[in-house]
């Protein structure tokens, strides 16, 4: 019986620790894909407000929605949040970034708008694999695709999980400072764009360079 009793503690105690790492593996992959939308929404709003495209009216009022969802982000912290919660957040950051890019004028009359930009993302990885651009790929643009690559290389086993654990954190560490560069709206210096475009030529030089296994 204490044999017995001791396997299915051992039992409970595996299925719980799994269950724990999954749920932060799934939990890690949301706020990427919130953070990588932010990035997005923040680079378009920046550009547009030096083009001209936005007025200041604009910028500010997209700005402020921004940053409310940006603190109700850091305000999950650690908590224990539901699909539901994160969802009805990623949503919010769809309709912004819908908003914006209407506002951009960048929807084609004779093609069918983006749903999300979840689809963007999607089309975006697209032209940057495929070179279908007539321009280069915005810095944000990149860090979504390069995501996107780290998620397949984790999931097709292409790289260890030790290399895939530092490709990612280094991506964080990019996203994170290019976001707070671009904080409130602030204009990014030209030596601020080359550092986190060299950091991002050097990530994916290591992503493309990755010995076939």
């Amino acid at each position: 019986m204490k044999k017995l009793a001791l396997l299915s503690f051992l039992v409970a105690l595996g299925l719980a620790l799994f269950s724990g790492c999954a749920s932060m593996q799934t939990r890690g992959a949301l706020e990427r894909s919130a953070e990588d939308k932010m990035v997005v929404i923040q680079e378009e709003i920046g550009d547009g407000m030096k083009t001209g495209a936005l007025t200041p009216d604009q910028s500010q009022m997209y700005l402020a929605t921004l940053k409310g969802i940006q603190a109700d982000y850091a305000g999950l912290g650690d908590k224990n949040v539901t699909r539901e919660e994160w969802n009805s957040l990623e949503g919010r950051l769809d309709v912004l970034g819908q908003v914006v890019n209407r506002a951009l004028g960048r929807t084609k009359k004779d093609e069918k708008p983006a749903n999300s930009l979840g689809e963007r993302f999607s089309h975006w990885a697209e032209w940057f694999v495929l070179a279908e651009k007539n321009e280069e790929p915005t810095r944000a643009e990149r860090i979504v695709t390069l995501q996107m690559i780290i998620d397949d290389g984790r999931v097709s086993g292409s790289f260890s999980l030790q290399m895939g654990s530092e490709f990612q954190a280094r991506l964080d560490s990019i996203r994170g400072d290019y976001l707070r560069m671009m904080e409130g709206g602030r204009s990014v210096t030209s030596e601020e764009k080359a550092e986190i475009s060299s950091r991002l030529d050097s990530l994916q030089s290591d992503l493309n360079h990755l010995p076939q296994l």
